[in-house]
Order: structure tokens, then sequence, then C-alpha cells
């Protein structure tokens, strides 16, 4: 089968496409052949060495797919071969077929696209889990997301619409601002031309935002946490802006406030339960019409490098996604 392997820790630059041997599964794994992979800033960390949890050349990037069931590992059940699947993979899923744990695949309902299936679970399962299971975001509250118009922050607009709060958005250009707009946003700010911290107070007339959800870091966080209500939460999703902020501990004390680490891959091993009330409660909400991935580009596997450098230079919007068959 083809592949894209990473050969070595160089990032995107070490990535080749290959013939390789189809994948074996083992033990309470299954084999899928792979439609469609979403793209994620976290697959450049990967082919950098600097992932949470880091593999050694050569493997292949990419932590979901969209696919169908071609073969069964002994003691999985539940699952039947041409099944149609959407599986949160360690790595591997820029490739033609791809070995996931049967616990880590979920049904992927007749009406979703393989496009669509690709770019859900990620994006969309990180922002709820982070909004509803760690924030505790009310309705009525109101909530800022950085970097709306990306993968995981146009998600966050649309869930924060869902949950019923007031939706700020921040992004860097006229253009990406129009997208979050599309998708919900209450309030736009322009991170490169205006104020963040002084828009944010005077849109909720002094008193701050409720919760922020944060995947840039850098500036914006210290923005945040200067514009943060009492007993406000920041969500700390990642770095995007390159920059990992410092903080200071007495900002915290003035005004009660949480900052909020989240690592949404850590559920399927520590608390699976989590992760699986969420994806019942999105493919829900997606099968009602009430959220939708943004897919803004869709290129073929041999294109992944290409595919990739859109997400790490922030030039997409929404999702990009591999169609890898």
């Amino acid at each position: 089968m083809q592949a894209i392997v990473c050969q070595e820790l160089v990032g995107p630059a070490g990535l080749r496409l290959a013939e390789v041997a189809e994948p074996r599964p083992g033990p309470g794994q299954v084999r899928i052949g792979v439609r469609a992979c979403g793209v994620n800033f976290a697959d450049s960390l990967i082919t950098r060495g600097q992932y949470q949890k880091q593999p050694q050349p050569p493997f292949s990037p990419g932590f979901e797919v969209s696919g169908e069931v071609l073969e069964l590992g002994a003691g999985v059940t539940g699952i039947a071969p041409g099944d149609r699947v959407i599986a949160i993979t360690p790595h591997g899923g820029y490739a033609e077929q791809v070995v996931a744990d049967s616990k880590r695949c979920v049904p992927m309902p007749a009406a979703m696209s393989w496009e669509h299936g690709a770019a859900f679970p990620v994006v969309f399962g990180t922002s709820h889990v982070a909004l509803s299971h760690r924030a505790r975001l009310r309705a009525g509250e109101t909530l800022v997301v950085h970097g709306a118009s990306g993968g995981v922050g146009l998600t966050a607009v649309a869930i924060g619409k869902q949950l019923g709060a007031t939706v700020i958005a921040t992004a860097s250009s006229a253009g990406k601002l129009q997208v979050a707009g599309k998708h919900g946003a209450d309030h736009l700010i322009d991170s490169s031309q205006e104020d963040v911290r002084a828009r944010i107070k005077e849109l909720t007339d002094g008193r701050g935002a409720d919760v922020v959800y944060d995947p840039v870091g850098g500036e914006l966080f210290t923005a945040s946490l200067r514009s943060i209500a009492f007993e406000g939460r920041i969500l700390v999703i990642g770095f995007a802006g390159g920059s990992v902020p410092q903080i200071p501990a007495n900002h915290l004390l003035v005004k009660n406030v949480d900052v909020i680490g989240v690592n949404w891959p850590a559920y399927a091993e520590l608390n699976p339960e989590v992760m699986t009330e969420s994806f019942q409660t999105l493919i829900q909400w997606y099968l009602a019409g009430s959220i939708k991935p943004h897919v803004s580009a869709t290129y073929p596997l041999k294109q992944a490098v290409e595919a990739l450098d859109q997400v790490v230079s922030r030039k997409s919007t929404g999702k990009v996604v591999i169609a890898a068959s």
C-alpha cells in the first residue's frame, strides 16, 4: 500500500510517499481502509519528535481517519468487516490502510461524508470536552475563542453557541473573522489590528469573559488573563502562536481564576467514558444539523506535505483533509 512516511525527525520535510507493507491487526484491533484523514497541527509536532507519545521513524503521521473495516483482530466484537467507522489512531493515518484499537472506533453515520468523518473527531472532540466537561460552560456566559477560524477554534465557536453562550471570536485577519461570523460568533475582534484586552472588556461592559478558549498562547494568553471575569476559566488548548506563556500566580489569586489544561487524547486511556459520551452528543448534534465540519481544502495522499503546510502556516480555515482513496 502507499503511505506518507516520516523518515527522520526534521519536521514535514522528512515526509516521503512510499510503498509499505499492509498492516496486520493484533488482538483487539481492526484494519481499516482509509478513505480520508484529518490534518492537525500536532502532525507537525510528531514529525519533529515533539509529541507527548513519540514514535521513532519510520512511521506515518495522522491521528484521525474515516474508512471501512477490512479485517478484525482476535477478540474484536461489535464491529464487522465493511462497517463505516471513524477511528482515533496514535499515528498512521496518512496511508491507504491503518490499524486502530477497536475501542477507539465509533460507528460512522451513513449520512456523514468521508471528509466530514475525518474532520470530525479531534477538533469537535477537543472543543466539546474542553467547554462542557472541563470549563463547565453554561448558557448565558461569555466565551472568548482565540484563533477562531482554525480547526479547533471554529468548532469551539459552534459548540459555544450550541451550549447557549455569547461568543467573542478573535482572529488575525478580517477574512478569517468572516468565517467565524458565519459559524455563529456574536462579536469579532481582529487581533492584528485591535487591542484584544480592551475590546473584550468593552464587549462585556467591563466584567470580562467567563471562559476563554486558547489554542494560540503567547500575547493572547496574557490579554485573556487581564480580561477574565471573576471565577473565569481559561482553557489551554495549545500554542499555535509558538510561544508558551508563563502564568503569574498572583493574577489567578486576585480573581479566583482557573487555568485548565486540555489534553483530549488522554481520555482514551484514562477516562474513556468522557470521550464516549462526548462523541454520542456530537453525533446527535451532527445528525440534527446543529454542527457541521468546515472543510476548507482536501488534498490527495501524495500532496500530504502541502496539506500539512496549510495548517502549520495557519493559511487554512476550519479543517484540511487528506483523501487517501
